[in-house]
């Protein structure tokens, strides 16, 4: 296979064989570098040295684009330069090591050790969570926020688009600089980039609220020299005063999600939290805003914290490509391992990697109700298609599957025998395993567990359950399409 077709035509022989020997040797040297990349699963190095060596013009640029979880020298050195500025992850939201360890069962000890080996925050707790009643009340919840803020507002958003809950937002930011409130907002380059281009974030610049690109794309062609473009801040964060905090699945849009509008409504699940672990979220918003922005705010997370007496055991997850590899499936492995009687799971994008699905259905083969929720249709149609090529193994192994038909189901939620949950920003496939920015919350709690497991019960509510028999009765090209899809997981 030679990259130059105008090689056929030389007439000097030892020219054609020098350019014949080039192409052997720079496919043997990308072989060689994806045989010699660290944390490659061996699917993914076959997957990709078939590419290079069948398709070597094409997969070698493709490798270039895609291949390597790369974000850059630059911008990884200012991460670890700002990781230094930081305190000790385990210092921020903790309480005292008697307190702590009378609210948490120990039970579950196991799941929140795996997580803090992810971070480094211990336990904190959440002097009060409410779950919130749907996407407008949770816009209308931070707008009250806001408005009653006294310090600061941080916000960090992947999507936030100028329709109308966009718009409260920064009608409400707009009000709390105008009264000498210290507004920091971030939106990521790509997810946001119709609120970047326009007059509204400027307008929220000039009203004196410090505004940042989260890693901004500017020049893509060139920015693919240096690092993926497509490795993006996926995290949604809200932190007012050092105190409140939200986390979950919601962007900063109305549910009918305009973009998109013919998949809406979207629905999305979000927790209110105040009380010591918000300092936990702050410090994840403070470590990206310092890589975007020349502002050391390392002094917000040494304040003084006070006691809290709560017995709602909570525990920020941050993940991305510049933390530990594989973090994020290891906690939902955990997770799934851990149940003992039911464990409760939704998703909108369900791509995992081996380990995963076998772990779900190990789950169910082993007598634990294991449920699975999913959207009927997908705004994906790559992870549509990927995800349909499992579900044939989960059924017969007993997990129950379901399609929502109510709008997308964006809500990432998992709930374990009525005591632990977790919520946040990360879907079950390999872009949020490998290349986005995440935030997630790890709760122990008995009583709020029971408010996700019960709004995990509306979703079933509002869908279908998937037999077996439908499954095994789609058509050989359908099955062809979603098996050949999905084969193009470990290459992506």
């Amino acid at each position: 296979m030679e990259f130059l077709s105008e090689a056929s035509t030389i007439s000097d022989p030892a020219l054609v064989i020098l350019v014949w020997l080039a192409d052997i040797l720079i496919q043997v040297g990308f072989a060689i570098r994806v045989l010699l990349r660290p944390h490659r699963d061996p699917s993914s190095r076959i997957a990709w040295l078939v590419v290079i060596l069948i398709v070597p013009l094409v997969g070698i640029i493709a490798y270039l684009l895609l291949g390597e979880t790369n974000i850059g020298n630059r911008r990884l050195m200012r991460k670890k330069k700002v990781a230094t500025l930081l305190p000790s992850p385990h210092l921020v939201g903790a309480q005292p090591v008697n307190h702590e360890a009378r609210a948490l069962d120990k039970a579950y000890d196991h799941l929140f050790s795996t997580a803090r080996s992810i971070n480094g925050f211990a336990v904190s707790r959440a002097a009060s969570a409410s779950l919130m009643t749907d996407s407008n009340a949770t816009i209308d919840a931070m707008v009250a926020d806001i408005d009653g803020a006294k310090h600061h507002v941080h916000i960090m958003f992947y999507i936030w688009l100028p329709d109308n809950n966009g718009l409260k937002m920064v009608a409400a930011l707009k009000r709390a600089a105008a009264r000498g409130v210290v507004c920091r907002v971030m939106a990521d380059d790509l997810g946001s980039r119709k609120m970047l281009r326009s007059k509204h974030w400027k307008g929220l610049a000039k009203a004196g609220v410090k505004v940042a690109r989260a890693l901004p794309i500017k020049y893509p062609i060139i920015r693919t020299f240096f690092g993926r473009v497509d490795l993006r801040n996926h995290r949604k964060i809200v932190v007012i005063d050092n105190d409140i905090s939200y986390c979950g699945s919601q962007n900063c849009a109305d549910p009918e999600f305009l973009i998109k509008k013919k998949y809406g409504p979207w629905v999305d699940i979000m927790l209110r939290l105040q009380g010591p672990v918000s300092r936990q979220n702050q410090y994840l918003f403070i470590g990206d805003w310092m890589n975007e922005v020349k502002e050391d705010l390392s002094d917000l997370l040494a304040q003084p914290m006070g006691l809290c007496d709560s017995d709602v055991a909570v525990q920020v997850v941050g993940t991305g490509p510049t933390m530990r590899y594989s973090a994020m499936p290891e906690l939902f492995e955990s997770l799934i391992y851990g149940a003992r009687k039911e464990i409760v799971i939704s998703t909108p994008y369900y791509v995992p990697d081996e380990s995963m699905q076998a772990a779900l259905c190990a789950c169910a083969r082993r007598g634990v109700s294991t449920r699975l929720i999913l959207p009927a249709k997908n705004d994906s149609w790559v992870v549509s298609a990927a995800s349909k090529s499992y579900y044939a193994e989960l059924i017969l192994s007993g997990v129950e599957l379901y399609e929502f038909e109510s709008g997308l189901l964006h809500a990432k939620s998992v709930t374990l025998d009525g005591t632990v949950s977790l919520i946040g920003s990360a879907n079950m496939d390999r872009r949020s395993f490998d290349l986005n920015f995440e935030n997630n919350i790890l709760v122990q709690s008995a009583e709020l567990t029971l408010a996700i497991r019960s709004r995990q019960e509306d979703y079933i509510q509002s869908s279908k359950r998937l037999a077996i028999d439908v499954v095994l009765q789609w058509s050989w090209a359908k099955r062809l399409w979603n098996n050949t899809i999905s084969m193009l997981g470990p290459v992506l």
